[in-house]
């Protein structure tokens, strides 16, 4: 079928059995959404809920999703979890989704999510637990397999597509400008699905493979796995990659965040939701997690707990050597440290960089300077 004839069918509202038969083929049969991700650049409000469950203009991201599949036509959802899987149980119930548990989401990408689902691979949307969609992108037949896309003129350190006349894709690069980039809904017809399962299957022990998102196994075999370009405008599709970006989209949001972390913020430097200001995100690592942020016209630095930390370190002696180390000019300032769950606040010092060092002889030399280190 021509894609102008199968655009006919679809806008038909009164179809015979025969055209009804002609769709038969592009019908999308079911919606995998991937959700097993840690959000590690949404910290903190990552470090209490997965990003999927956040509550964006009245409605939590990953339930707004499944009711414009479910609107569309698509009533077969499995959901990939990983991170705080739990907190995902209710959806099962609720809106009658199938859950699957990924339980390498902490040390493998999202091919392991993938992995987890192979079976279900067919006339398939693969979503993202986290978008949101100002309308519906959603339809019960599409033509063939694409990749969403926005398109922006600014730089952006996102994966920007090549097209060729019909719009297949026929090269990724990440990072461009003025350009269409990829963001947003999946769609695997049933050729590319196959083609996909079979590759990954092939190419899964592979730790590279584990360890890339989907999208770079396609790249590695763009000549062989087909997708086609879907343009929307940038005003349909949205992602957020931090609190600031959800704050512009949702200016109410300080109004109802959760998030233990501001809790404890607010109390320390007894300011509201509002005045946090979350810049990045520190480092995480075996023993910690931290963020930078302001408050009041200063920097901090909040660190909590790292999985396991309370089996390595007394937090109860930690506060003891800070207190003794305050005022010594050899530490941190240390605003607040709570022994029981680790929770750190500090004065942000910019310009610092960690110590690099290389040996002369018997000792090592720290940024020119002699070391004790032998």
């Amino acid at each position: 079928m021509t894609k102008e004839g199968f655009q006919r069918l679809c806008a038909k509202q009164n179809r015979t059995p025969e055209e009804e038969q002609a769709l038969k083929p592009y019908a999308v049969k079911n919606a995998i959404i991937l959700a097993a991700g840690m959000s590690t650049r949404f910290a903190p409000l990552s470090y209490d809920k997965p990003k999927a469950l956040l509550r964006v203009k009245g409605e939590i991201l990953i339930e707004r999703q499944i009711l414009q599949l479910k609107k569309a036509g698509i009533q077969d959802i499995t959901i990939v979890t990983g991170y705080k899987k739990e907190q995902f149980a209710y959806l099962a119930d609720t809106f009658d989704v199938q859950l699957v548990e990924n339980p390498d989401y902490g040390r493998y990408n999202n091919t392991s999510s993938l992995m987890r689902v192979l079976d279900k691979l067919d006339n398939t949307y693969i979503c993202s637990s986290d978008n949101y969609f100002v309308q519906n992108v959603f339809e019960p037949h599409v033509y063939r397999a694409y990749y969403s896309a926005v398109h922006s003129d600014r730089p952006m350190h996102e994966y920007f597509l090549t097209t060729d006349a019909d719009d297949r894709i026929t090269q990724v690069t990440i990072g461009g400008q003025n350009g269409w980039y990829m963001l947003g809904p999946v769609y695997f017809d049933r050729t590319f699905s196959a083609q996909f399962r079979a590759i990954l299957q092939k190419e899964y022990a592979q730790p590279m493979t584990r360890n890339q998102l989907w999208e770079n196994l396609y790249m590695r075999h763009i000549d062989q796995l087909h997708l086609y370009m879907r343009a929307y405008p940038a005003d349909i599709i949205y992602e957020f990659d931090s609190l600031a970006e959800l704050r512009d989209f949702d200016s109410t949001y300080c109004d109802h965040v959760d998030c233990e972390a501001f809790r404890h913020i607010q109390r320390t430097l007894q300011c509201m939701t509002a005045d946090i200001d979350v810049l990045g995100v520190l480092k995480q690592g075996m023993t910690n997690d931290s963020f930078l942020f302001s408050a009041k016209g200063e920097k901090y630095i909040f660190r909590r707990n790292g999985m396991g930390t309370d089996h390595l370190i007394d937090r109860e002696n930690e506060k003891k050597v800070y207190a003794f180390l305050q005022g010594k000019g050899i530490t941190e300032k240390v605003v607040a440290l709570d022994p029981e769950d680790g929770y750190k606040i500090s004065v942000y010092y910019g310009g610092g960089a960690s110590l690099q060092f290389q040996r002369d002889g018997g000792c090592a030399i720290l940024h020119g300077q002699a070391s004790l280190v032998s």
